[in-house]
This record gives C-alpha cells, sequence and structure tokens, in this order.
C-alpha cells in the first residue's frame, strides 16, 4: 500500500469523525418564504447543455459567487418542508461542486478526491460544511431517498450530468425522477446485455448499493423501475442477470475553467 492511499484511508476514518453543523446563524438572514434558486437556475440554463459544463463562462459572470453569498444567509432548518430542504442541499451541494472546480480543485486523483470532497469547506447559514458530509450526512442519512445520486454532480464525466435547471420544492418528485431516467438509461453510464444477461452498471450503484436494496429489495430491482424499455424492466425483475461495474471516469465534466494564481489542482 502506497503512502498516498495509507494518508487517504486515514484521512476518510477522520473525516468520519466530523460532524454538520449543530446550529446556522446566517448574518443577514434571508426569510424562509423568501428564498429562492433562481440565481442558480439561470447559471445553469446559461451555463450547461447536455450535462457538459462551461465553467469558463461561469467563473467570468459572477453569478455563482451571488448565489453561495445566498446560501450563507439561509438557515436551511427553517425550511418548512422536507422538499424545501433537499431542493436547498441538492442546489448547494452543486453550486459548491462547480465552485471548487472552478477554485482550481480537482477530483480527478486519489489526493485530488480528498481535497476536492473533504478538504474544502463551504458555507451555508453562516456554518461550514465539505462536499463528503453534506452529500452522507445530509442527504443520504437525513432524507433516506436514493434519488438524491443522481441529482448531485461532483463534475466528473462518470457522474450524472448536470441538469439545466435548478431543483425547486415544488418539482422536485418529477425533477428527481427526470435525472433517474436520465441516468439509469444512459448507454454511456448504464449498459444491459440482455443475450448475455449481463448488466454493467455505475460505480454509483456499488458505492451506495444498501441505498438502492433498502428502497427496491436489490440494486437491480431499482434500476428496473427507472428502465423505460418495459421488456428490459420485466427482465431485470427476473433471476438470471449477473452485475459488473463500470470503471469510473473522474475527468471533467465540462470546459476547464481559466488557469489563475490561486489554481490549486492536483
Amino acid at each position: 500500500m502506497t503512502l498516498l492511499l495509507r494518508f487517504f484511508i486515514l484521512a476518510l476514518i477522520l473525516s468520519s469523525c466530523s460532524a454538520i453543523p449543530r446550529s446556522f446563524t446566517p448574518v443577514d438572514p434571508i426569510s424562509p418564504d423568501r428564498v429562492s434558486h433562481e440565481i442558480w437556475n439561470q447559471i445553469v440554463r446559461a451555463g450547461v447543455r447536455d450535462g457538459l459544463v462551461d465553467y469558463p463562462s461561469i467563473q467570468a459572470g459572477g453569478e455563482l459567487d451571488r448565489y453561495l453569498a445566498e446560501l450563507n444567509r439561509i438557515d436551511p432548518t427553517k425550511l418548512s418542508s422536507r422538499e424545501d430542504r433537499m431542493a436547498f442541499w441538492i442546489n448547494a451541494y452543486n453550486a459548491f461542486a462547480v465552485k471548487g472546480i472552478i477554485d482550481g480543485y480537482s477530483p480527478m486523483t486519489l489526493w485530488g478526491r480528498y481535497r476536492y470532497f473533504i478538504g474544502r469547506d463551504y458555507r451555508v447559514g453562516g456554518a461550514t460544511i465539505n462536499l463528503y458530509d453534506l452529500e452522507r450526512r445530509v442527504l443520504i442519512e437525513q432524507f433516506h431517498e436514493p434519488l438524491v445520486h443522481f441529482a448531485i454532480v461532483c463534475a466528473s464525466a462518470s457522474c450524472p450530468k448536470l441538469q439545466s435547471w435548478a431543483y425547486q420544492p415544488d418539482q422536485l418528485g418529477r425533477q428527481l425522477d427526470v435525472a433517474a431516467k436520465s441516468f439509469i438509461n444512459d448507454p454511456t453510464r448504464n449498459r444491459f446485455d440482455r443475450r448475455q444477461k449481463l448488466a454493467s452498471l455505475s460505480m454509483i450503484f456499488k458505492w451506495f448499493e444498501s441505498d438502492f436494496a433498502h428502497a427496491a429489495g436489490s440494486v437491480l430491482a431499482y434500476v428496473a423501475r427507472h428502465i423505460e424499455d418495459p421488456e428490459l424492466a420485466e427482465e431485470l425483475k427476473q433471476p438470471g442477470y449477473r452485475v459488473e461495474y463500470l470503471e469510473y471516469d473522474w475527468s471533467l465534466n465540462g470546459t476547464p475553467p481559466r488557469q489563475g494564481n490561486d489554481a490549486r489542482s492536483s
């Protein structure tokens, strides 16, 4: 085992001892009934095409910093509904993930993934949180909704596509379903050999197998719920299919940002 791998494993162990914020104390707070994700909606509508992110245009626009400043003025515990809170945290994750790339971080290497997911903090409601804790301890542990795995995007080619719209509380169910179907039926991310009865699935289904199995009984049963081909969906529900997992492509999901004197890519 290399020294770098040992360090990364140690970092993950130490991160498991960290905690999400116990409370939020935003300065100049935004009232819960005035929370809006319209700025993020405009950013992704202009800067994302079929999941490919134009980081230079987002970097040049300045709107992302405005949106992040708004997130820091919101106490997410004050949001009234589960849908409000879930949409808030999904949009926050995706915005932070884009900001990390623009700031020169990169998940393309082992060390880069530690720095990108764990070593970089972001501000929400006057508190700090990293991407790892936001995903694991907020979105997964608090909401118990496997569909979030297809909504959050870690800036990599094998991740789900970043959608060209913000998640909205009153549209959340439909939007999550669209994201799941888009990801599961994408042959660059999941493939099905019906003759050999082999499902070649994204590593996301392996990493979070317990989430999908808890929801549907097995990974394949969960996948079958979102397959657009009804005959294939029925096949996946029956015994006999083997599962293999595809190598994850950590390369960037778009055009790289401009390199500045604060670039910190690994």
